[in-house]
């Protein structure tokens, strides 16, 4: 009885179709339209290593699930830290805009733990007088 055939390999040893392994550092990583659209990489959708790790959760972050009643991160999940100019920063979609980590604040290494700080970061600036949406409430509010 005669093996069944196998896909030949590509250059890198990868079965054939496989990505580069390097593709993320030989490219910018920007393969689908929307990514190149908003110019990053939509991790998550390819790694399930990026569902957030909830026994990594900040004690603000514990806080605010407990108060809010709920008992996942839900519209958190796809929050990750990203860089914009070469600063620590995450992504605020109510503004479209960047929000940099402060100066001063220490990250971690681990990618699940920055995400976390990212979180709590992007809660607490949306959460603040001075989030670009509470002059907005302000001005046309109204009642």
């Amino acid at each position: 009885m005669k093996s069944p055939a196998r896909p030949a390999a590509a250059k890198n040893g990868a079965p054939a179709g496989a990505k580069d392994i390097d593709h993320f550092m030989k490219t910018a990583g920007l393969d689908t339209r929307r990514e190149k659209e908003i110019g990053q990489h939509i991790g998550y959708r390819y790694d399930v290593n990026l569902v957030p790790d909830y026994g990594r959760l900040t004690p603000f972050l514990k806080k605010y699930l407990e108060v809010m009643g709920w008992s996942d991160l839900n519209w958190l999940e796809d929050v990750h830290l990203g860089y914009e100019e070469g600063k620590a920063a995450v992504f605020d979609r109510n503004v479209n805009g960047w929000v940099t980590v402060p100066e001063g604040v220490k990250l971690p290494d681990n990618q699940q733990d920055r995400d976390m700080i990212a979180r709590e970061l992007l809660i607490k600036f949306q959460m603040s007088p001075r989030h670009p949406l509470v002059e907005l409430h302000n001005a046309y509010r109204k009642f």
